[in-house]
């Protein structure tokens, strides 16, 4: 071998050699090119501010959001013609014309004009560098574990390296460019913005842009933005050139981002917006390791709580992109874990306690025009969001959404009075920055006055993961207001006599042969949610010992909602009547509420409504858009088949085009949810869904592994939370728990119910569990005994042998359980 072919050898060998100790690690996207499009971007945020990051050499381009830049300013949506038709509509839905009370409600209850505001894109910050077209040895990563986005890349033997994150303690976006070599770093930075009214250089090294947010349904926008970029280099000369800033020669520079908006509150708008960007600028105003370390200890607090392990694999060591687009015919556990993690750290970047919750597409939009609006469609997508919140340790992330429930049961409460005058709040499909509680787009879509009743489910399950008494009476009186609408709101249906809420909709679905219309009364769903609403409610009365004449009224009003109803092909009936349609495919599965996320359908106490939901499922089929697969491998986790829910997993983590996404569901090369187009609920549905594979609570029990699939054969997660205060950690091997760890922070009685036979360390026995559970918290409701339909077939539920067992626990004291020997 000569020498020339002896160090091209060694060169290759260490190149792979830096090429695997980049890649190394279980908590990181990488890919081996820049991104081209929105959807190969990479996500930063921290709650307030997110961006895109491209991680392009030549023309970088980090695409910037504000969680409050939406379109419009402080808005109503309220038709006050509803009480002018109701009568009417529930009329002639009574007596079958859907049709006509269709025509009616979108007449008299639906919007006239405004259907809600817009998110929007504050515009891009542009970085175009000099002299790096021919680059080399590319590599960019999202570091989930730091919160940190690094590409990297030589040119002419130079190694240039690129740091961006999001700080939430500094309420910026920081980026750092840096070379191996002093006197490399040129570049020309510059804002633009479809919204931007002025960009300019402040001086030399401060760029500015501002603007106003769009007007959209003739709704004139009025939130106004700044934004700035300063501009710190070490080495080098710095020059304004026309709207942007030429940086020459620099050894390396730190740019520190900052965006504000003139949003108040969802009322007013009366912020100074250049004062808050330049205030969180200055305050920024600190060395690049000291706002990293900063920024990664904030963030650390929240996502270090849980770990997550199934092992790894050869396929692991290559790009992420590719990772996903051979997962169904790979082993590839790891790839799992990651795609659980990322959804917890896109809660914690899109979500943060004093900010707005995580919208249609969390903080990411980088369009003033988006799908939906990226509104918040609160008949399954918002709630889904949150799913991950309490059980994955990140019950700070939940605040926000608790907070724009309050703040909906106050708009809610004018539109109740307005459009249906009933007393209490009602929310319908979507809402927004101003909290519309009105009804959205059309009948067939918006008429569905349920909103509200959903969305309060979240402020009690709240208080189950807590047992913080004090919180509950906080949020008591949204409940309390919640069910006051439902009890005016209830009308008596003329053949059995029961309860239902009229006009409805099951969410989005029309029934076959019905008209053309999705209008109905009594839809299975609504009496799910209103029954959950009253059975909280009346339970929160008792425990903060107030209102008992008001939980009188909701017990009596509970007992008259339908029961469900099994139907004539053995499934879980959608609407009151027996309308289903077994070659259904739709998206929407809106009547398995009750099995997940409710608790009302579980194979230990509704053996016929569990299988009639198993029904549903396999009618409706495993293919659809994004989020409705998330939602269907937490249903399959419900349903205690560990490996249909993988096979749903599997489905989703396909490689979805990021230019022409066609269709179908599945996953983008940076791993965001494509419904298509891209919604982050798919994402957060996935991580929802695994942990209910891993960890359920919702049996009157901790349940432990209740749906491991057999590939997931060995692997622990530690960090999990449960009703009642609990905190678990496992792990497994082959397909058995081997130890399990549970800290108790309330106290009381802890059930767990396990695969195999475990025993308790310490002198301490296990007793087999005995009766209901004596721990309040894990209390199973008592619902009705189905209506079947003659013609149904159901089949038994069969069920693996479990080992159920209880022992009294102390505050602040953690448990440790390990597997043991069968006689």
């Amino acid at each position: 071998m000569t020498l020339k072919k002896h160090i091209s050898l060694l060169c290759a060998v260490f190149s792979s050699l830096a090429c695997c100790s980049q890649n190394s690690g279980k908590l990181k996207l990488w890919y081996d090119k820049p991104a081209k499009v929105w959807n190969e971007a990479l996500p930063i945020g921290n709650g307030r501010l997110g961006a895109m990051v491209f991680g392009d050499p030549v023309n970088e381009k980090l695409q910037l959001n504000e969680a409050t830049f939406w379109s419009g300013g402080p808005s109503r949506n309220d038709n006050p013609n509803g009480p002018q038709v109701l009568d009417s509509i529930r009329y002639y839905i009574f007596n079958g014309n859907y049709k006509r009370a269709e025509i009616l409600a979108n007449k008299g209850l639906t919007a006239t004009q405004f259907h809600g505001a817009a998110y929007q894109s504050i515009g891009n910050l542009d970085l175009k560098f000099n002299d790096t077209e021919n680059y080399t040895e590319y590599y960019r990563e999202l570091d989930i574990e730091k919160a940190l986005f690094t590409t990297s890349f030589k040119v002419n033997g130079i190694t240039y390296t690129r740091e961006v994150f999001a700080t939430q303690p500094a309420q910026v976006i920081v980026i750092k460019l840096s070379a191996d070599k002093k006197g490399m770093i040129d570049f020309t930075a510059g804002f633009n913005g479809e919204l931007a009214q002025s960009s300019k250089s402040i001086n030399n090294h401060t760029l500015e842009m501002s603007g106003i947010s769009g007007t959209h349904e003739g709704v004139q926008g009025q939130v106004k933005y700044n934004a700035r970029a300063r501009i710190i280099n070490s080495g080098g000369s710095t020059n304004i050139d026309g709207n942007a800033i030429k940086v020459h020669g620099a050894d390396e520079v730190v740019i520190l981002v900052s965006i504000a908006t003139n949003f108040s509150d969802y009322k007013k708008l009366a912020e100074d917006e250049v004062k808050k960007c330049d205030g969180y600028l200055t305050s920024a105003a600190k060395p690049y390791p000291e706002l990293l370390n900063n920024h990664i200890k904030a963030y650390q607090k929240y996502f270090n709580r849980v770990s997550f392990d199934l092992g790894t694999s050869a396929a692991a060591k290559r790009p992420t992109d590719e990772r996903i687009k051979n997962f169904a015919s790979t082993y590839d556990p790891e790839l799992v874990s990651l795609y659980y993690q990322f959804g917890r750290y896109l809660l914690i970047c899109s979500s943060q306690p004093g900010g707005q919750p995580a919208n249609l597409q969390g903080i990411w939009n980088g369009s003033i025009h988006p799908a939906w609006d990226s509104k918040y469609t609160i008949n399954i997508n918002t709630e889904m969001n949150y799913w991950p919140a309490e059980k994955c340790n990140l019950p700070e992330m939940h605040e926000p959404l608790v907070q724009m429930v309050k703040e909906l049961a106050e708009t809610g409460h004018e539109t109740a009075r307005i459009m249906y005058s009933s007393n209490g709040w009602v929310a319908h499909h979507n809402t927004d920055l101003w909290r519309i509680t009105g009804v959205v787009d059309f009948a067939n879509a918006g008429q569905w006055p349920m909103g509200g009743a959903w969305l309060s489910q979240h402020l009690w399950e709240k208080y189950l993961y807590s047992g913080d008494v004090a919180y509950l009476k906080s949020v008591y009186p949204v409940l309390k207001s919640a069910c006051e609408f439902y009890k005016d709101f209830l009308i008596e249906e003329p053949t059995h006599k029961w309860l239902v809420v009229s006009p409805s909709i099951s969410p989005e679905n029309i029934p076959q042969g019905h008209q053309g219309s999705a209008l109905s009364a009594g839809t299975t769903m609504d009496n799910q949610l209103v029954f959950d609403l009253f059975s909280k409610t009346i339970k929160a009365t008792a425990i903060l010992q107030q209102d008992k004449g008001f939980a009188i009224e909701l017990e009596q009003l509970k007992d008259r909602l339908p029961p469900m109803q099994i139907g004539r092909y053995g499934q879980l009936q959608e609407w009151i009547g027996d309308w289903d349609d077994p070659e259904d495919k739709h998206r929407h599965v809106s009547h398995l509420y009750g099995l997940f996320p409710g608790n009302q359908i579980s194979p230990y106490t509704t053996p016929k409504l569990f299988d009639a939901a198993r029904t549903v499922l396999i009618h409706r089929g495993d293919v659809s858009t994004g989020w409705s697969m998330g939602w269907k491998v937490n249903l399959w986790a419900k349903l205690l088949d560990g490996n249909h829910a993988l096979k749903l997993i599997t489905d989703q983590l396909t490689l979805v085009d990021p230019v022409n996404s066609g269709h179908s569901g599945g996953t983008y090369p940076n791993l965001f949810d494509a419904h298509p187009p891209f919604q982050i609920d798919g994402n957060f549905g996935c991580t929802s869904g695994i942990t209910e594979m891993l960890l359920q609570t919702q049996n009157g029990q901790i349940d432990i592994l209740p749906a491991l699939p057999d590939a997931w054969k060995d692997g622990s997660i530690s960090g999990l939370r449960t009703y009642g205060g609990f905190e678990v950690s496992l792990a497994w091997k082959d397909n058995k728990a081997t130890e399990i760890t549970i800290t108790s922070l309330l106290g009381g009685n802890c059930r767990i119910n396990v695969p195999n036979p475990v025993q308790l360390k310490g002198k301490q026995k296990l007793n087999p569990a005995k009766g209901n559970n004596p721990n309040a918290f894990f209390e199973t409701p008592n619902i009705k005994e189905p209506l079947v339909a003659a013609s149904a077939s159901l089949a038994p539920v069969t069920l693996k042998q479990t080992y159920t067992y209880d022992f009294e626990t102390e505050a602040g004291k953690t448990y440790t359980l390990t597997s043991k020997q069968q006689n």
